[in-house]
């Protein structure tokens, strides 16, 4: 018989929606529906709906409820409505599985992009969240039939739409509007038939295999036939009668097991949480009790789901919110039903963060994983960052991680990464087992389309044959439904399909590492190809980040040192409060600068209230640690020594003075030192910088430096995200003056030239200051601009093919040439503090104090050689998700510095962030010394409590050295640790030379250091 393959997957289709589908319940009764709106009035703040939410379910009770139809309209954006819904079931309608069915009035979007609801028992227990993909509740009745819930809907509006991205005003809760966004479309309680539920399972899944399998497959041909038989026996008008007839005409199909060769996929339950994105954090806390409680509920209907729980902030806003869900959780976890992952305080982007920061990351979220539910984490999972640092992987190591997880690469937009598991190799050597699923998703539903696709994608075959597919609806929560587990279920060891086992990322990482005796490394950055603009958006999130990091690390050290002297106690309750607000800051949508305006608010309002707070404890410590001496003493919190002040610690040192000057010249200005020849022309543009000291002129013939562009910047796609490489196509140079002005003072001289952009001012400032090498540059900016993307650049000339830019511990080398695509799509990176372009014999660094996004091209030079433009990133005009992103104030500083090698960029990156104070009192000895050769990035007290001393140095150049380590205090002991500040059991670098006169010993410790190698010293303090 001839057979039309497009007709009978229509009929398929049409039957499982429009028969099949429906006939898995029928009615049994309405539900009786009374409703509560939550507003700003009945919660702590005043103003517009949802600003006073949420409140709990005890004070829910007080609310006035008033009786609501099905069809009625709820929910101003943000808003919370409580919903009492009740009935009696009849006696005679009890009988067989029972449930309520509640829909909220979802759109045909995806599940955690609109309402959402809680459900809850009477007594306040939770059991189980409401989503677009999973609306029913199970019927608990009591004795005389009754069954009742409450519902905590929220009225997320919907500010996803992919394509295009619409601005909106919703994600600002000043300019959001009130009107209801949903009518309340169902609320009964059905009658479910178990076979019909199965058949529509068994129909998914083999109509979904034909669509994978070729075309001439005789597999494909016999599955066709099976379907048109199953179809054949269903009598439409009594589906659930003839429900199992189908079933057996298929179980055939369904029981041919899978080939030996078969890719082998390990499904680990998942829910990738935004910890804020296009919602605010408020919302979060209440997406993970949701994700949880459905994530529980079936694993009490007895699915054998295990679920990936990542992020140890969420936990503990579980543990803070919802205490007794949280105790069904640390039940679950005992089980290993639920693992703890990732072992981070948030999913972090993993560009931006500061060293010590992401180190945090790990210590923070590590130690709460352990303390709340005694697990430690083998594994990073970052499935959404927006690229990885090359300093990640020793990190990890050193953190107790053995694997690494991501799905992100996968968006690159051109260059497909060639493995799917490999050896990840970090700029220090460290390597760890990575994983990239190869069904391009963390949010998988399982079906025989994104299995396939897996099988297919897998780059590894032949030499491997597992991969780990995560599933369950992301993003913004929910989770797994029972749904995708009966997909799972069927393709377990099925002919056609890959194989699919439930299982844990321990079990697979196990397998895989087993399995691939010798796979190939990766070595160096992870770089994602899309999101480039994430290291510019939303500036004031960055600069924000970046002070508290600095402030975090002084704070840490003075009063390590005040306490160690005895002078005062410790906080560590405070530091770690402000540790957790500054963790919670660098999660992937809120550092990189995506999320709504809403999110900037909260958190840069916590982040300030932080800043204040630490603020607070380093003048209290210096105080107490000067407080012997009358005067005035300057202190040094970076790592190198500086003007006279040693590093770590105090001096007495006069005002920096030396012959630094300004004076016109034939209509330019030139500003001069001993070190720096400047000259400025009438456009306010560096057309000279000779560096004195070897004659050598800086600026290319013919070029301008600090020159501010304008390009029009409207991405493909993700606008806060995302800069196309068109965005050069147009540029406008930024050279008209309003005026130009020149000024000294007590050691330093300065031109300032005032500019305007869209009738708004902007002002730049060149100055040379005694005492402190290099060419300092600031950019004050009132911006309002949208669709522009504005740069500051400085050619330098210089003939290279690579530059060096500032990473966590350490630093990497970056191609500047455009050999391969790989090399041209990386046309916009990121720096911390410091990047440094240098041929043998000489460079040019530049020093920031808050800025991340750079760009860097080589161009010919005329005569011969090449030069390179340097371009900072500074500010941007996208319209979604927050139509006002960088709108305002802005101040940028730099700090140019001809001439500088590797080690003089470090210590400049250093000063930039941590200006010198002068304070009342006198000169107080340093914690400790370190020799030349690595940096301290931290000093604090032990986690434990103990007292003891933890200083975390690290190597920046990439040269094998050896320091020494010398304390000013008596201590017993001497240990490299871990992260945790747990022992190392691997061979230590700590050499106890000195230390071997035992307690009360002061000697140098020395210590041998790898290239770029990070190490932690634990010193126990003489009490």
């Amino acid at each position: 018989m001839h057979r039309h393959e497009g007709i009978d997957a229509g009929r398929v289709r049409r039957h499982l929606a429009e028969r099949v589908a429906p006939a898995q319940t029928e009615p049994v009764v309405a539900l009786e529906v009374r409703a509560a709106q939550v507003t700003a009035a009945d919660g702590p703040a005043a103003g517009v709906p949802g600003q006073g939410e949420p409140i709990g379910f005890t004070a829910a009770g007080d609310l006035d409820y008033r009786p609501v139809a099905v069809g009625e309209a709820w929910g101003p954006a943000w808003g919370t409505t409580w919903f009492h819904l009740s009935a009696v079931v009849p006696p005679e309608a009890r009988g067989g599985l029972l449930e309520a069915v509640v829909e909220l009035g979802w759109q045909d979007h995806s599940p955690g992009f609109q309402s959402e609801g809680t459900v809850y028992r009477p007594d306040g227990t939770v059991i189980k969240g409401l989503h677009p993909r999973n609306s029913w509740i199970p019927v608990e009745l009591g004795p005389d039939g009754r069954f009742e819930v409450i519902v905590e809907a929220a009225a997320n509006p919907i500010l996803l739409d992919v394509p295009p991205f619409v601005p909106t005003e919703r994600g600002d809760r000043h300019t959001m509007d009130h009107a209801p966004l949903y009518r309340l479309t169902r609320a009964e309680i059905v009658r479910v038939h178990p076979q019909v539920r199965e058949l529509v399972a068994d129909l998914t899944a083999l109509e979904g295999l034909t669509q994978e399998l070729p075309a001439d497959s005789g597999r494909r041909a016999e599955l066709r036939v099976s379907l048109d038989r199953a179809l054949d026996a269903l009598d439409l008008t009594d589906i659930p009668g003839t429900a199992q007839e189908a079933r057996n005409r298929i179980a055939g199909a369904l029981a041919a097991p899978a080939a030996p060769s078969a890719h082998q996929l390990v499904a680990v339950g998942h829910a990738h949480i935004d910890s804020a994105w296009l919602w605010p954090l408020r919302e979060t806390r209440r997406k993970v009790a949701r994700t949880i409680a459905n994530v529980l509920r079936l694993q009490a209907d007895g699915h054998d789901v295990v679920f990936a729980f990542p992020a140890a902030q969420h936990a503990a806003w579980l543990e803070e919110d919802q205490p007794e869900l949280f105790t069904r959780v640390q039940r679950a976890v005992a089980e290993g039903r639920i693992v703890p992952v990732g072992g981070m305080w948030v999913e972090a982007d993993a560009n931006l963060p500061g060293g010590e920061a992401m180190a945090r990351q790990f210590v923070l979220g590590g130690a709460f994983f352990e303390r709340v539910f005694g697990h430690r984490c083998e594994e990073v999972w970052l499935p959404d960052s927006f690229g990885y640092s090359g300093a990640l992987p020793q990190l990890a190591r050193l953190a107790g991680a053995r694997w690494f997880l991501t799905q992100k690469i996968s968006w690159n937009q051109v260059d497909d990464f060639p493995h799917h598991t490999f050896w990840w190799e970090g700029i220090d050597g460290s390597r760890v087992f990575t994983h990239f699923p190869p069904a391009d998703t963390y949010g998988s539903d399982l079906s025989a389309k994104e299995l396939h696709h897996a099988a297919a994608n897998f780059r590894d075959k032949g030499a491997a044959r597992t991969s780990l597919v995560p599933f369950g609806y992301g993003d913004g929560g929910g989770g797994p439904t029972r749904e995708m587990l009966a997909q799972a279920t069927r393709a377990a060891d099925l002919d056609g399909s890959p194989q699919v086992r439930l299982g844990s990322p321990r079990e697979f990482f196990t397998q895989a590492e087993a399995e691939y005796a010798d796979p190939p490394v990766w070595s160096g950055e992870l770089y994602l190809e899309l999101h480039r603009a994430t290291y510019t958006t939303q500036a004031r999130i960055k600069r924000a980040n970046r002070e508290a990091e600095h402030l975090l690390r002084e704070a840490e050290l003075w009063a390590t040192t005040a306490a160690v002297r005895g002078l005062l106690d410790y906080p560590r309750a405070l530091f770690e409060e402000c540790w957790r607000t500054t963790l919670l800051g660098q999660f992937h949508d809120i550092l990189p600068g995506t999320s709504i305006s809403w999110v900037y608010q909260d958190v840069l309002t916590d982040l300030a209230a932080a800043a204040e707070r630490l603020t607070e404890v380093i003048e209290r410590s210096l105080a107490a640690l000067a407080a012997e001496q009358s005067g005035e003493v300057t202190v040094n919190a970076g790592p190198y020594a500086r003007g006279g002040v040693p590093a770590l610690g105090a001096a007495v040192v006069p005002p920096a003075s030396g012959d630094v000057r300004v004076y016109a010249d034939g209509g330019a200005y030139v500003l001069e030192d001993a070190h720096l020849r400047v000259r400025i022309d009438s456009d306010g543009l560096i057309t000279s910088l000779v560096d004195s000291t070897c004659g050598r002129e800086v600026i290319p013939p013919g070029e301008r430096g600090n020159l501010l562009q304008v390009h029009q910047d409207f991405p493909n796609m993700w606008d806060a995200w995302d800069v196309d490489p068109f965005y050069r196509n147009t540029v406008v140079d930024l050279t008209e003056v309003e005026r130009i002005e020149a000024s000294t003072d007590a050691g330093s001289a300065t031109v300032t030239v005032h500019r305007r952009f869209e009738g708004r001012p902007i002002v730049q400032t060149l100055s040379l200051r005694a005492g402190e090498p290099g060419l300092h540059l600031g950019v004050d900016v009132d911006w309002a601009a949208k669709d522009k993307f504005l740069k500051v650049a400085w050619p330098v000339d210089v003939h290279t093919d690579h530059a060096r830019f500032e990473v966590q511990m350490g630093h990497l080398s970056r191609p500047t040439h455009t050999n391969t695509s790989w090399d041209f799509y990386r046309f916009e990176v990121y720096a911390h503090r410091w990047l440094h372009v240098g041929e043998p014999g000489y460079g040019v660094g530049l020093a920031n104090e808050a800025t991340y996004g750079y760009d860097l091209t080589r161009h010919s030079r005329p005569g011969g050689g090449t030069y390179h433009l340097v371009r900072a990133s500074l500010l941007r005009g996208p319209a979604y998700p927050d139509p006002r992103t960088d709108h305002g104030s802005h101040h940028f500083a730099f700090r140019l510095l001809p001439g500088a090698d590797i080690p003089a960029t470090v210590a400049a990156g250093y000063a930039a962030n941590l200006p010198l104070r002068r304070v009342p009192g006198g000169e107080f000895e340093p914690l400790f010394t370190v020799s030349e050769g690595a940096v301290v990035e931290a000093v604090k007290l032990a986690e434990d409590g103990s007292g003891d001393v933890v200083v975390r140095l690290y190597e920046p150049y990439g040269r094998r050295t050896q320091v020494h380590l010398t304390p000013s205090f008596a201590t017993m002991g001497v240990v490299e640790t871990d992260l945790h500040e747990r022992p190392l059991t691997e061979e230590t670098t700590v050499q106890p030379s000195v230390l071997a006169g035992g307690a009360g010993a002061h000697g140098p410790i020395a210590v041998r250091l790898r290239p770029f190698q990070v190490a932690t010293i634990r010193l126990e303090v003489v009490r």
